[in-house]
């Protein structure tokens, strides 16, 4: 069965884990990245990740991810492979389905009462970047109203180490962000990426929620780059998530 983790959203969305789907290897199985799988196997677990929110698997649309602030305004569906370069989108448009890509980067999907909705891929530099903050600005810009949003699975504290050039560029926008970080071994840190992105929300108005699953400790459920790293292998999978309006 195709799984996935919900929210309080006034939204059909989904968090999906990597069970359920057709892919092998590392890949294993519900893999929604088209990086470097087979497309025809990753077409098919889009498909299944589509159908268990009810919707169309051509109306499943995603961005080119580039860990940056950019965010689409998307106003009609486009073909597979012709989304713009960014990592958020947001529509007020009956029927799409805004998928995000992650494998410890923290999906972030938003929703308003009345229609508007939206999706962020946040890894530690676009969230220090600004993304979030954009993905709800041009939510407001579309009408929406009463923004809630949910941190879905993604790396956490106790499994992210990280070192004095991330950071640095944390503490750069705001010294009190060194709440986020853990001290380590000498030179290094544990960052808390979800309570970071939690903060940024709650500072931007929006009523936010972290599921708190930790993508890196949950190997049975979810892909992670970090932990692909560490046991050098060549290549993961990734998650996808997905709300829809």
């Amino acid at each position: 069965m195709t799984e996935f983790l919900t929210a309080p959203l006034p939204a059909r969305h989904g968090f999906f884990t990597r069970r359920g789907g057709v892919s092998r290897g590392f890949y294993a199985s519900l893999n929604g990245s088209f990086s470097s799988d087979d497309p025809a196997l990753v077409r098919e677990n889009r498909a299944r990740v589509a159908a268990a929110l009810g919707g169309d698997a051509g109306k499943l649309l995603g961005v080119k991810q580039v860990h940056g602030p950019e965010v689409a305004r998307v106003t009609a569906p486009w073909a597979e492979g012709d989304g713009p370069r960014a990592d958020a989108m947001v529509t007020r448009l009956p029927g799409l389905m805004l998928g995000i890509i992650t494998a410890d980067c923290a999906p972030v999907l938003f929703a308003s009462a009345n229609g508007v909705v939206g999706a962020a891929h946040a890894g530690w530099r676009g969230a220090v970047g600004g993304v979030l903050e954009a993905t709800v600005s041009a939510m407001r810009a579309l009408g929406a109203e009463e923004i809630c949003a949910a941190i879905g699975p993604c790396i956490h504290q106790p499994s992210y180490e990280v070192g004095a050039d991330l950071r640095d560029e944390v503490l750069a926008e705001g010294a009190a962000d060194e709440r986020f970080f853990a001290a380590g071994r000498p030179g290094h840190w544990w960052f808390d990426l979800p309570g970071y992105c939690l903060a940024r929300l709650t500072r931007a108005g929006v009523a936010a929620r972290s599921l708190g699953v930790d993508t890196c400790a949950d190997e049975d459920r979810f892909f992670s780059y970090r932990r692909k790293s560490l046991r050098g292998e060549p290549v993961t999978g990734h998650q996808i998530s997905v709300i829809c309006s």
